[in-house]
């Protein structure tokens, strides 16, 4: 006969503390227990919600190589390590994808490892991301062309100031997050093609 899982918990969690469950209804505790262990678990181990926003221009790239690739060469190295250097040496790359393909390119081989074991492009980038911590400092401009003022308010001034970076403009004087709404709005001509 074989124990359910949540009773080989409890037996664990009872050596654990050394003590004995002595509610009146232990199977209740002992779910219980099993249900916050479960939820802690599923907590460290679920993937943050801004994962994959972590590494957006890598995923993109690695996304954009294994379109290229059949199954087959997928799992070969050298070919992976081939199809990289490939599309980055694509003319019709933009801005982004070149400085990610720029930190990429000394690295090839590190990449192709984890690429050819099928390992998921956001895993891959967070891999990489360990040899060269600018990979995934590489980000996609923020669409702001037609964003409304209370759309900006749900910004950080952080954000803010990267709109504006972003644009060439400096807010001098700017101390209040309504000071910067209303130079991001100002500078609206100036919003980047993306």
């Amino acid at each position: 006969v074989r124990t359910p899982p949540t009773h080989w918990v409890c037996i664990i969690f009872k050596i654990i503390n050394d003590t004995t469950i002595t509610s009146e209804h232990p199977k209740m505790k002992c779910t219980n227990i099993v249900t916050v262990a479960a939820s802690a678990i599923m907590l460290f181990l679920s993937p943050s919600v801004s994962a994959s926003a972590d590494c957006e221009v890598c995923i993109k790239v690695i996304n954009d190589v294994r379109a290229t690739m059949s199954k087959s060469d997928i799992k070969s190295k050298p070919k992976v390590e081939e199809a990289l250097g490939k599309y980055c040496s694509s003319g019709n790359l933009g801005k982004r994808e070149q400085k990610v393909c720029y930190y990429i390119d000394p690295i090839k081989r590190d990449v192709a490892q984890p690429f050819s074991t099928g390992m998921p492009a956001d895993r891959v980038c967070k891999r990489i991301n360990k040899t060269n911590t600018e990979i995934c400092g590489v980000k996609f401009p923020m669409k702001t062309a037609k964003l409304e003022k209370k759309d900006l308010s749900k910004l950080r001034v952080k954000q803010l100031k990267k709109i504006l970076s972003e644009r060439g403009v400096d807010c001098k004087g700017c101390v209040e997050k309504e000071e910067f709404i209303k130079k991001v709005m100002d500078t609206e001509h100036l919003a980047p093609e993306l």
